[in-house]
């Protein structure tokens, strides 16, 4: 996939960097696939916020997404990769040979017309899906299982692949994008190949318009606020925040600080930190 970049015909349009949409085939989305996707704007049930800067934005509907890859006595044939709204990553539509349709994550290389199977018989092909045990040594892959049989939950966002390093005591040694090694057990699943639409990274949305149809709002400095709204507020013309490292509106560290809790049931997992 290529970006686009546009002449600077506006001040918006200067620095804007879209991507071209190659590899999109299909663009009318399948119907019976398709679920309402309600808005909450950062609100939890109480209507508190708790996640700040949402609201407004364009209308979407959710895809529904097989993370599973559950059927696995059929083989499916790709009939379009779509653009999501909902998330980086392009998806594929698969027909099975019974028919139903269902969307996965579209990884790199996956074309029209290919076919895909699920099951530990599968070969080492892009897009098809297998326990790790099944996989060989240095392969890449994604929409990786955490627990048998509950569908993809790491490395689904564009562009991104693990790597399978090792296999002991009935569990896999798994080296993920951000450079964590991590311990996942050899009766999950995984797809073969990296995610596709690589270039996600290249974007550049150019004007705060574009922020707002995806439903991000404006956010304002804590060194422009009063010192009763932030710990960064108050202080005589620009001044510097006063103390030695930035902290969050309810006064926690905001660089550095270690949010994960130090008795986690699953920091056994986690064989190496992503920052070493």
């Amino acid at each position: 996939m290529a970006a686009t970049k546009y002449k600077p015909t506006t001040s918006g349009r200067r620095n804007m960097v879209v991507p071209s949409f190659d590899e999109i085939t299909k663009f009318t989305p399948e119907k019976s696939l398709l679920t309402v996707k309600k808005k909450h704007a950062g609100r939890n049930n109480h209507g508190r916020i708790t996640v700040r800067h949402r609201g407004g934005g364009t209308r979407k509907k959710y895809r529904i997404i097989d993370f599973k890859r559950d059927i696995t006595d059929q083989k499916a044939t790709v009939i379009g990769i779509e653009y999501d709204p909902n998330r980086s990553a392009y998806i594929a539509l698969l027909q099975y040979e019974s028919g139903e349709k269902r969307y996965i994550i579209a990884p790199a290389g996956l074309t029209d017309g290919m076919t895909v199977h699920s099951g530990p018989e599968s070969d080492i092909k892009v897009g098809n899906t297998l326990p790790i045990a099944n996989i060989p040594l240095g392969t890449f892959i994604h929409n990786i299982e955490l627990y048998p049989g509950k569908g993809g939950q790491l490395v689904r966002s564009a562009g991104t692949m693990a790597q399978l390093l090792a296999k002991e005591d009935g569990m896999a040694q798994i080296r993920l994008p951000s450079g964590e090694m991590r311990l996942v057990r050899l009766e999950c699943r995984a797809t073969i190949g990296q995610v596709g639409n690589v270039e996600h990274g290249t974007i550049k949305l150019g004007k705060a318009g574009k922020s707002r149809h995806r439903g991000i709002r404006p956010t304002v400095r804590g060194s422009a606020m009063n010192p009763c709204d932030h710990p960064h507020g108050g202080g005589e013309g620009k001044a510097p925040i006063g103390m030695p490292s930035p902290l969050t509106p309810w006064g926690k560290p905001a660089l550095g600080y270690k949010t994960r809790d130090k008795k986690a049931r699953t920091n056994k997992f986690i064989i190496k930190r992503r920052k070493g």
